[in-house]
């Protein structure tokens, strides 16, 4: 495989960040994650690390170097994470699980395998234009499929942050899955969350993900949100991916990455996972911060143990 892959996380306005992303790859397969926690719902960020951190590990435990089924991965992955949730809440005796909305994509063979809960989406640009999105979960969304509001009024509607599919939370997720979709050279993938798309329509955001190479375009796109989001801004994560076609001329570029030399079993992994805002780190002393991730790693193989 020969790939271009950028990722970022920021706080924007909020005191914490409960977005976590990650990317992974063997030699033959690439895993891209974005998890948005559900701050109106308490240890949203909780759910969103051991929503990422869950899936991230089974991918590195299967995809060796190839995964058998990207699509019956994704349906396993998601529902171990969603039911390591449920065990992190039942264990700490908290009176509701948190929840998390999630976007995952697996790309093996020249394809694309997508799914996702909630509001974080996942974008396929070809030729700077938009071929494919995600639809959201949302009581937005379903108002426009109804003819209620118009799309340009949706990030001003009230109900805007009313999801319902996420992981955690007293029912299971309602996840959407993609068809396999292959890729041609040049094609980009982008996940993120609701801060970043929020603010910027679909066309602002081809405009300005497809203008120049991802490590300033990215930046560059997350800088107008957060600037047109003004004092109100949310977190703001993406993972975005250019493929290249490894026999197309011109593939190889200073930032992409090519897997042809790695190990069968070799893994290159980045998980932005504590995304603490300004202010979140002062909070916690080391032993804190300690237990905390001892009691989501206890999260995680206690479900795996069961399985």
């Amino acid at each position: 495989m020969r790939f271009t892959i950028y990722q970022e996380s920021r706080p924007g306005k909020r005191r914490d960040n409960q977005d976590r992303i990650a990317h992974c790859y063997s030699r033959d397969a690439l895993l891209m994650l974005v998890a948005d926690g559900m701050g109106g719902h308490l240890h949203g960020e909780v759910a969103a690390q051991i929503a990422v951190q869950c899936i991230a590990e089974r991918f590195q435990a299967e995809a060796r170097p190839l995964l058998p089924d990207p699509q019956l991965f994704l349906a396993r992955a998601i529902e171990r994470a969603h039911h390591a949730i449920l065990d992190h809440a039942l264990d700490r005796q908290l009176p509701e699980a948190p929840r998390t909305t999630l976007v995952a994509c697996v790309i093996q063979r020249g394809a694309a395998y997508w799914a996702h809960a909630g509001d974080s989406r996942l974008y396929l640009l070809r030729r700077g234009h938009l071929v494919t999105r995600t639809r959201d979960h949302s009581r937005t969304q379903l108002m426009i499929d109804q003819g209620v509001i118009k799309p340009e009024e949706a990030h001003l509607h009230p109900g805007r942050n009313r999801i319902y599919s996420c992981l955690g939370g007293n029912y299971n997720p309602q996840v959407e899955y993609s068809p396999r979709t292959p890729l041609r050279d040049g094609d980009l993938l982008a996940l993120c969350t609701d801060g970043v798309w929020g603010p910027i329509d679909d066309d602002g955001l081809v405009v300005n993900l497809t203008a120049g190479v991802l490590s300033r375009a990215v930046p560059r796109l997350m800088d107008i949100a957060e600037r047109k989001a003004g004092a109100s801004a949310d977190n703001l994560s993406m993972v975005a991916m250019c493929w290249h076609d490894e026999n197309a001329v011109g593939a190889a570029t200073v930032e992409s990455i090519s897997t042809r030399t790695m190990e069968l079993d070799g893994f290159e992994s980045r998980l932005d996972l504590s995304g603490p805002g300004p202010t979140a780190v002062a909070e916690l002393d080391e032993d804190e911060i300690e237990r905390a991730i001892r009691e989501i790693n206890a999260a995680i193989h206690k479900f795996d143990s069961r399985s």
